[in-house]
């Protein structure tokens, strides 16, 4: 018998894995990571990334239209509702983040909620159908993150959820199709021609653009595959394919169905507290501990007393950013992060607005920010530690070193404190009956019977509504100033 090809591989497990295939570990974390890219989601539809991405959109017209989450104003065709949803859900960058590096729900989950509500269908499509469509569109990033040698050096040439993801994407999409095992392999190989992006947009509004990207192009490979188009059937066998993506190439086969492993069961993945790349909140939170040392819960810091900040962090130059001068640089700013929590002793959505940014008191401290890269301290979110130091002009230090944080895998996020974060982040655009209904549906998806019901709340309110909430919205930030 001729052995398949790694592509073929994929392809027949894509095809092949069923609802049984689950387990209930798995189940759990994806609906954990659903409700918590929703949250991320809406409230990304008050950015203006989201804005211009919407804009853009709105030129694409279809007799088959599908939900911006939260907008009930705004409909577009299936393949554009899922890139305006993917830019929203990754335009704070406060999506979830996976090992090795990526971003793996937001360039498949406004894939099926846009393919559910566009596509008729009898029976309709369950909560079950999305949540094995969802963990297939996942495990196949993890696979391709985990198959080659070189996987960790994606991130130094390209954004890893523009690679993945659109492959992620384009397999989470094959399988809520149906599409059989041949077209699931022609999907991938489609998709791998719409993959990569540089990491030099990284801390810019183009960022955002990956995800969105992402889950579009997942959408057309899948599409394009029913119709016939086909591609190299040996994409992720060769050098020249996948493995461009790569310095080596030295790629490992799928495991068997009848045996089947999921990634997910073996490791969850962070959920943020604040928007900001994740390697930023190590640096939060051993600034909060120096905080401690430094005030009381009812003074202010004595910035003038301050005479030098240290972190010891990971070499990772692109959040490296000494004074950043927007929120998607402050984003990425080690610097910028560990001086707004010194300051104020939290961070939140309204941290990084550019009143916020701006303060004089945050870039007087930003001026007294050292780095140093401890060659032990290598750049994986899977053993990277920071370190501050602050020394007063009296000779005093205080020091702490975080090695996790609570919301990384190692110490996740509780189910009340998720449902919070999805709470604050929601209700920015929804009603708090809306709000409280997908939590319950999401918490129950794997019974939910008809997705219909998941995607009628993701419409959002009527337009008076909208409207109302996002002046709330900009009233909150107004007075911030």
């Amino acid at each position: 018998m001729m052995l398949k090809s790694i592509t073929e591989s994929f392809a027949t497990t894509i095809h092949g894995l069923k609802a049984g295939h689950l387990t209930d570990r798995v189940i759990q974390r994806s609906k954990r990571m659903i409700l918590d890219t929703l949250g991320a989601g809406f409230l990304g539809t008050s950015t203006e990334v989201f804005h211009k991405a919407s804009q853009y959109s709105k030129i694409y017209s279809s007799n088959i239209t599908s939900t911006v989450w939260g907008r009930p104003d705004i409909r577009l065709p299936p393949t554009y509702a899922a890139f305006v949803n993917g830019v929203a859900i990754h335009s704070m960058d406060f999506d979830d983040t996976w090992h090795p590096a990526t971003h793996p729900s937001g360039a498949v989950l406004p894939v099926l909620t846009a393919l559910a509500e566009a596509l008729p269908r009898s029976p309709k499509f369950s909560g079950l159908d999305l949540l094995l469509a969802f963990n297939v569109g996942i495990e196949v990033q993890g696979r391709l993150l985990h198959f080659a040698k070189e996987a960790k050096d994606i991130p130094k040439r390209f954004h890893p959820p523009s690679v993945v993801g659109t492959l992620g994407s384009a397999a989470a999409a094959s399988k809520f199709l149906g599409l059989s095992s041949t077209k699931c392999q022609e999907a991938l190989a489609i998709a791998v021609s719409h993959a990569g992006a540089p990491m030099a947009n990284a801390a810019t509004q183009t960022k955002p653009l990956h995800i969105g990207n992402a889950a579009k192009h997942g959408i057309e490979a899948a599409f394009l595959a029913m119709l016939g188009l086909q591609g190299n059937k040996q994409v992720l066998d060769l050098e020249a394919g996948f493995g461009a993506f790569y310095a080596n190439y030295s790629p490992k086969v799928l495991p068997n169905l009848d045996s089947y492993s999921w990634l997910l069961d073996q490791q969850d993945v962070a959920f943020k507290r604040f928007p900001a790349h994740l390697s930023t909140h190590w640096v939060a939170d051993a600034a909060a501990s120096v905080r401690k040392n430094l005030v009381a819960e009812t003074t202010l810091l004595p910035i003038d007393y301050i005479k030098r900040i240290v972190l010891r962090i990971p070499n990772v130059q692109y959040v490296n950013r000494p004074f950043p001068d927007s929120e998607h640089e402050a984003r990425h700013s080690f610097q910028y992060v560990a001086c707004a929590m010194l300051l104020d002793g939290s961070i939140a959505v309204p941290a990084f607005h550019e009143c916020q940014i701006n303060r004089p008191q945050v870039r007087e401290l930003l001026s007294k920010v050292e780095l140093e890269y401890p060659p032990d301290n290598l750049p994986s979110f899977n053993t990277l530690y920071c370190e501050i130091s602050v020394t007063l002009k009296d000779g005093a230090t205080f020091t702490h070193r975080s090695d996790t944080f609570y919301g990384h895998w190692r110490e996740p996020l509780s189910q009340e404190d998720l449902e919070e974060k999805f709470r604050a982040n929601a209700s920015k655009m929804l009603s708090c009956d809306m709000v409280e209904s997908l939590i319950k549906i999401v918490e129950n998806l794997e019974d939910l019977e008809d997705c219909s019901v998941l995607t009628t709340l993701l419409k959002g309110p009527s337009p008076p509504e909208v409207a109302s909430n996002s002046s709330a919205y900009n009233n909150s930030i107004t007075n911030l100033s």
